[in-house]
């Protein structure tokens, strides 16, 4: 459009752009088409499109948003073009998940693989790192499934598809406490276990009469009094 052709008040061109207003109801017809289509394709895409999506799974998504808009919305362009290109994004990821599944290397391509975060309660601070994972966003993931101690967690994984899975100790050990450092009461729900400590940074737990060493998981000289479970405790 040339600048000339811009009018403030012009607006029917703003509302409704150069098409004639026929056109509305034809995008309205246009837009019932391409969604019952888009249904259908990520009905045949598998359940999987409904759940956490991996990295391949969301380079369709966004795939399939750039695909529908335009034969909604453009008057020279046809229905089928965007018909074709449904079909064709629905064969290249079912045939992507084909391979996947066949082919262990294509799926960790992919699909991505589980990282390990936690190992026997405490951090793996150079795997944080490299997934660009905060600390205080790994301890807001433990409190939210109600893990206060970080001795009670065995492993700690971030799956593929970025949902964490938990598997926690039958008899938690002793372990850095997780509480914000706003919640100045919480020590009163936990005892403290005298003979441990744990690592401010990563809560690596050694034995109370070595608190001038250095932690071997992450080289941090910070120390902090190991807390255990109540029976009874109440946060």
């Amino acid at each position: 459009m040339k600048k000339e052709e811009i009018h403030w008040e012009d607006w029917q061109r703003i509302l409704l752009g150069n098409a004639p207003l026929e056109f509305m109801l034809e995008v309205l017809i246009r837009t019932a088409i391409i969604y019952f289509f888009l249904l259908v394709t990520l009905r045949l895409m598998g359940k999987r499109m409904g759940g956490q999506l991996t990295i391949a799974e969301l380079a369709v998504m966004l795939t399939l948003g750039a695909i529908v808009s335009v034969p909604m919305q453009a008057p020279d362009k046809g229905l089928l073009q965007g018909l074709l290109v449904l079909i064709c994004a629905l064969i290249f990821q079912r045939g992507l998940t084909y391979f996947a599944v066949k082919h262990k290397k294509i799926e960790n391509l992919t699909e991505g693989t589980a990282s390990m975060v936690v190992k026997d309660g405490v951090l793996l601070v150079d795997q944080l790192s490299a997934l660009k994972i905060s600390k205080e966003q790994l301890l807001a993931v433990l409190r939210n499934q109600e893990v206060y101690n970080l001795g009670e967690v065995k492993r700690l994984y971030l799956e593929a598809c970025g949902i964490f899975s938990v598997f926690r100790y039958t008899s938690p050990k002793p372990g850095l406490l997780m509480a914000p450092d706003t919640d100045e009461g919480t020590y009163a729900a936990f005892d403290v276990d005298e003979t441990m400590q744990s690592c401010e940074n990563c809560g690596n737990t050694i034995a109370a009469n070595t608190s001038n060493s250095t932690c071997d998981n992450c080289g941090s000289t910070s120390w902090t009094n190991a807390i255990k479970l109540k029976s009874d405790e109440s946060i």
